[in-house]
């Protein structure tokens, strides 16, 4: 059966929101199918995650503006902070990935946990390039090996047998 847009919005709108009604339970109370109530449901919040998408979009921060909010950032605490953040429609955690791509633009030295964090990689690196070259030795080895004995199966020049 087909639906108008308008019902099917209507529907939408009942299973959604803080007093929203399961999909299972509307089609209960209109006679709808369930998975159809579902599928309205779906297809109208991907409809509307990419309507706000184009309204939106991503804000391109240029290294200047970033630098600008975090110097202002640096001055403020608490909800002064918060403020500062909804102004700018920022969050915290784009805030904190300014600061660090700052800070690695300026070539700040890594901290104590980086630098053992190094050494134990380049100690790991130095076994594993040590247990490759023993690896590729012995592969020499065996192939060498492998050689020689089927060079003796194969012809064998030894003297005492020609005679």
């Amino acid at each position: 059966m087909k639906y108008s847009e308008k019902f099917k919005a209507r529907m939408v709108q009942k299973m959604t929101g803080p007093t929203g009604i399961s999909a299972f339970r509307l089609s209960k109370e209109c006679g709808v199918g369930q998975p159809a109530l579902s599928r309205w449901l779906r297809q109208a919040k991907v409809s509307d995650m990419s309507s706000k998408r184009q309204i939106r979009g991503r804000r391109r921060w240029t290294p200047e503006e970033k630098l600008r909010v975090i110097g202002a950032a640096a001055q403020l605490e608490g909800s002064e902070l918060g403020e500062l953040l909804r102004r700018e429609g920022l969050h915290e955690a784009d805030l904190k990935s300014f600061r660090e791509e700052t800070l690695t633009a300026l070539g700040a030295k890594p901290n104590q946990a980086d630098k053992k964090r190094i050494q134990e990689l380049e100690r790991e690196l130095r076994r594993k390039e040590r247990a490759l070259a023993e690896m590729a030795a012995i592969l020499v080895l065996q192939k060498k090996l492998s050689a020689y004995f089927s060079a003796e199966e194969v012809g064998d020049t030894n003297e005492e047998t020609e005679r």
